[in-house]
């Protein structure tokens, strides 16, 4: 009993005494000094720290008693024989501008490194402390010579940024991540703010001539890599496969990360370096997956660029993929992707129904099986079967439970019944998707579930909404002139609603897809002028603006769009890229 009264006793003083230092950093936050100076005493009468000690010194210096706060430096001074205690001396000198005696001090400090090098870091970060980086830097710099052993690279490096002296910031991460290649994904972190896309600015070009440097000198794997990565961020990925060419030869182990760029190169359409990475991988891999993966790629770019008459040529090169890998599970992604070329491109849907139906009948994963049984569903969705598409939508649901796939498998089926006009039942299932644990999936059923709660009141028919949905799924068919007519209805017949921004930006992405890109910028004006407080204001700038920077040649008009982002449309998704580009447009080193 006596023991548990002693604990709870223990406890109950630690909790107030952590309570009054949180009183005192309170006060000192709120600059009433003299409060927070009386309450760090005390803590530090009853348990006397070096924490409490600083403190005091520095709430001293804020109430400018510099004679009173001297007391307490020497004080202690005579207690421990700290160098930082003597940077803390010189920095109250400085305060009352005598820097004559300041930098005697500081000096001082300096030179006890002589006496226990391990004091540098101390030391050093003492002298960040009150930002004065050239007394660090050099701290830094004796501490290195006196023992090499250590390493304060990554600390200098980051006081050059500080100074805005890119040059030494980078050659400084350069020289640790040589003693620390592992350091290799946190320096690209650290780079990536001082470089960007644009190859002849100036932080660039300092890069990549002193990671060629190192090349020459000392041709380590992980200075192609970073070589690499600077390429990449330029968006040079011709120089950027060389420099993974020459990393695979050296190693000959994975061709993962030729891989990776290969997919960065579709991610941006840049389809003729992708296909020839890819051809590169088929000469040099024999792994059947990552040869499978490279060849349904080429397949992709090549459906995604040919018009009909070469649809028979993309045919034959599916039936001698099958011919040479057969239709096994193994080839079940490349089977899903013929599906949906028969259907969607070549319009044949009961060919691919009939297609991916066979592919059912292979020893599938669950998976697998809910891979196939999806892109049946938007074969039949494209057919207008809508009640067999739900069918399938509903097992994927039945059979993986809680997965990513189950989750897009109920967004489909919302909105399904949303192309079939059942409004009410979709915006059930988009309400519990809202939480979905796919941030994709979660935005998509957002902006869906506003789309039909915003309109489906406007009228007891609900006749705009139907022909919007109507549009939407003639756009999911690939029927996209169709579906720009019947846009121009629903605005004709009932402009001024709520639908008739909605019409507008789902006809200005169409307008994109089929290349009339002066009727999709007249589109996205309309909207900024006359809905600038709506919801897809912020869309509109967004792909305006990338209009302007990549159609229209016109990079002024592109900044002012996404400097409008930046300042009135903080909390937009497109908020930190629109950041990212205006500064790219700008100039700015950061990217």
């Amino acid at each position: 009993m006596c023991r548990l009264l002693f604990i709870l006793t223990l406890l109950s003083c630690h909790l107030v005494f952590s309570q009054s230092e949180q009183v005192a950093n309170d006060y000192f936050k709120r600059g009433e000094f003299e409060k927070a100076l009386l309450t760090y005493q005390k803590l530090n009468e009853k348990k006397k720290s070096s924490k409490y000690i600083y403190k005091i010194i520095e709430t001293l210096q804020q109430l400018e008693r510099y004679d009173e706060a001297e007391s307490v430096i020497r004080q202690r001074l005579k207690e421990i024989n700290y160098p930082g205690l003597i940077v803390e001396l010189g920095y109250n000198y400085q305060l009352k501008d005598s820097m004559a005696l300041a930098n005697k001090y500081y000096n001082d400090a300096i030179l006890k490194i002589d006496e226990r090098p391990s004091y540098t870091y101390g030391i050093a970060k003492k002298f960040e402390d009150h930002s004065l980086l050239e007394q660090a830097l050099k701290t830094y710099q004796k501490g290195m010579e006196i023992n090499p052993e250590f390493n304060f690279h990554m600390q200098m490096a980051r006081i050059y940024g500080e100074q805005g002296n890119i040059e030494l910031l980078f050659s400084n991460y350069i020289d640790y991540i040589e003693s620390k290649p592992s350091f290799l994904s946190n320096a690209k972190r650290a780079f990536s703010e001082f470089v960007s896309e644009n190859k002849d600015h100036e932080n660039n070009l300092i890069l990549r001539k002193l990671l060629l440097k190192k090349i020459q000198s000392n041709p380590e794997p992980y200075w192609y890599d970073m070589l690499s990565w600077l390429y990449i961020q330029q968006k040079d990925y011709d120089k950027a496969f060389t420099q993974e060419k020459a990393l695979y030869r050296r190693s000959q182990e994975s061709l993962s990360r030729v891989l990776d760029l290969a997919q960065t190169t579709v991610k941006e359409k840049e389809n003729e370096i992708a296909n020839t990475i890819f051809s590169f991988i088929l000469d040099n891999s024999q792994d059947i997956d990552t040869r499978l993966t490279a060849h349904q790629y080429m397949l992709e770019i090549d459906i995604e660029n040919a018009d009909r008459k070469k649809f028979d040529d993309i045919d034959t090169k599916f039936q001698a993929l099958f011919e040479q890998y057969g239709k096994f599970e193994q080839t079940i992604g490349l089977q899903i992707a013929y599906g949906d070329f028969l259907a969607f491109h070549k319009h044949q849907p009961k060919a691919a129904s009939d297609f991916l139906k066979q592919s059912l009948d292979l020893p599938l994963s669950l998976f697998q099986e809910a891979m196939v049984k999806l892109k049946l569903g938007d074969i039949l969705v494209f057919q207008e079967r809508f009640n067999e598409a739900l069918i399938y939508y509903t097992q994927i649901q039945a059979n993986l439970k809680n997965s990513t796939i189950s989750q897009e498998a109920r967004f489909k089926v919302a909105k399904t019944s949303y192309f079939k006009g059942d409004f009410d039942w979709a915006e059930s299932q988009l309400k519990i998707l809202k939480s979905s644990t796919s941030q994709l999936i979660a935005n998509d059923a957002l902006d869906l579930k506003l789309l039909i709660s915003d309109n489906k009141d406007e009228d007891s028919l609900q006749t705009a909404l139907k022909l919007y949905s109507k549009a939407d799924l003639m756009s999911f068919q690939n029927k996209n002139n169709e579906a720009i007519a019947l846009l121009d209805k629903i605005l004709t017949n009932h402009k001024g609603e709520s639908i008739e921004d909605q019409a507008l930006f789902m006809q200005a992405k169409l307008f994109e897809k089929t290349n009339q890109i002066d009727k999709a910028a007249a589109n996205y004006e309309y909207i900024i002028d006359n809905y600038r407080d709506e919801i897809l204001a912020d869309d509109a700038h967004f792909y305006l603006a990338e209009l302007y920077q990549n159609e229209l040649a016109n990079p002024d008009k592109a900044k002012s769009l996404y400097e409008n982002i930046i300042f009135n449309h903080e909390d937009s998704i497109y908020f930190i890229e629109a950041r990212k580009r205006f500064r790219m447009l700008r100039g700015d080193a950061i990217n």
